[in-house]
């Protein structure tokens, strides 16, 4: 009897820790950074972790990471679906030398970069690096001063961008597209000036880069440049103004173009060779050249 009775106590004991221990390792659906926070807290609303590398490591797949007031939250490596969103606070990553955040997720994951300024600081090298997921959101950030790329895009599998209400400045180039099977870039309402190359690049074969709504401006190369043998650019309803060249799509690229304004750029359009198809709605003024006329009209319906 008194055996049973140890044996009892023992597994009640047993049971007690393994509960504690389960506990202590779980992760959370939301966690929060702060300013002042730490990262060795559970990165909750009370005890708040100080960096995004700190609180991703407590958050759960497909979670979310928050920011409880104003800090500089450091460069991130993400691994899987997330969110990150500084709502109405100035959620900073700050870099020199290396990139603001790789995303590297899986294959099926969702990323969401939301409400945040990463700052390359002259030396930083992409502000977002991406290499692997299914989906990326950037919406309501500012990328500034990389030496390379705002946003660079590099992918083996399918892949599906949104750039949104974003700010992207003082680099050579601001987004470039690149994959080896499909990627499909949606990119509305932002500000892209001062690139000392190019703003969107489209730049590999069954690349399609929709641009709507955004203005392009003082960058020394080209605004919208369709760079390699079938890839896609279409523009819509976009402001282009002293620029190199306007939008360029090389020989064996696809250009449609729809109620771009285009102004004072060295050269409006250059599209000798592609596959240029214009709805007779772009307005060309200024600059040295307009650059080339459509092969064929978009026809409405």
């Amino acid at each position: 009897m008194r055996k049973t009775g140890f044996s009892l106590v023992l597994f009640g004991l047993l049971l007690v820790l393994s509960l504690h221990t389960t506990s202590a390792f779980a992760q959370a659906t939301r966690t929060w950074v702060s300013g002042v926070g730490d990262d060795a807290n559970p990165c909750s609303r009370t005890a708040p972790c100080k960096t995004f590398a700190g609180a991703i490591s407590k958050t759960a797949a497909a979670g979310e990471i928050d920011c409880l007031d104003p800090g500089g939250f450091g460069a991130l490596t993400i691994t899987k679906a997330i969110t990150i969103d500084c709502g109405p606070n100035a959620g900073g990553v700050l870099v020199a030398g290396t990139n603001g955040i790789s995303v590297a997720a899986g294959v099926n994951d969702k990323v969401i970069l939301r409400n945040l300024v990463i700052n390359g600081t002259g030396t930083g090298l992409n502000g977002i690096s991406w290499s692997g997921g299914l989906e990326l959101v950037i919406d309501r950030v500012v990328i500034q001063q990389f030496i390379t790329t705002g946003i660079n895009v590099n992918k083996s599998s399918l892949g599906i961008l949104y750039v949104k209400n974003s700010q992207l400045t003082q680099m050579p180039t601001a987004i470039n597209l690149t994959s080896s099977t499909f990627l499909l870039a949606s990119i509305d309402t932002c500000y892209f000036f001062g690139m000392s190359a190019n703003g969107v690049v489209a730049g590999s074969a069954n690349t399609f880069a929709n641009v709507s709504n955004s203005v392009f401006e003082n960058n020394g190369g080209i605004a919208l440049s369709a760079s390699a043998s079938g890839a896609f650019m279409n523009a819509n309803n976009n402001v282009l103004s002293n620029n190199g060249t306007g939008v360029s799509a090389v020989s064996g690229a696809n250009l449609r173009m729809s109620n771009n304004d285009l102004y004072d750029n060295t050269t409006g359009i250059s599209a000798a060779g592609a596959s240029f198809l214009s709805a007779g709605n772009n307005r060309v003024s200024g600059g040295t050249t307009t650059g080339t006329t459509s092969s064929g009209a978009i026809p409405l319906r």
